[in-house]
């Protein structure tokens, strides 16, 4: 079990930080520093690097999710209420990926500047709504056996 839990940690640490970083220190910069063309393509790429990290953390996150809700018998409602979140985060991230992820990368290869700002932006409201939801996650592993 000790193995499962470091797996499932160590993949929530790099996801939500990765979303952290991304949208609290890189976004801002990127969008002040950086002209569209110049914005877009460094988007696409980042997340191009980024998102293969996200797929094999999912993976693991839900392996060992399962693994471990399996020793437990009975989870307790915090351990359910931190899989119900993450797989409504797994959810919005395979949207993400499949939805929008590839009409990014068409835009900036089309240098269809207007185009991939759009889908930018609606990419950023998922990552948003996904980032609040990994911190939650994060309280309820924290301080969920501690409230009962």
């Amino acid at each position: 079990m000790i193995i499962a839990r470091f797996l499932h940690v160590l993949s929530a640490v790099i996801w939500v930080g990765g979303m952290f970083f991304a949208y609290m220190a890189l976004r801002p910069v990127a969008a002040k520093m950086l002209e569209p063309a110049q914005r877009l393509t460094l988007w696409a790429g980042v997340f191009g690097r980024f998102f293969p990290w996200v797929w094999t953390a999912v993976a693991l996150i839900l392996g060992s999710g399962l693994y471990m809700m399996a020793q437990l018998g009975k989870p307790a409602v915090y351990v359910m209420i931190m899989a119900a979140l993450g797989i409504l985060m797994m959810l919005l991230f395979a949207h993400l990926y499949f939805a929008l992820f590839g009409k990014l990368k068409r835009a900036v290869l089309a240098q269809e500047w207007p185009a991939g700002a759009a889908v930018l932006g609606k990419m950023r409201m998922v990552i948003a709504v996904n980032l609040s939801l990994g911190l939650l996650t994060v309280t309820a592993a924290t301080l969920g056996k501690l409230l009962g």
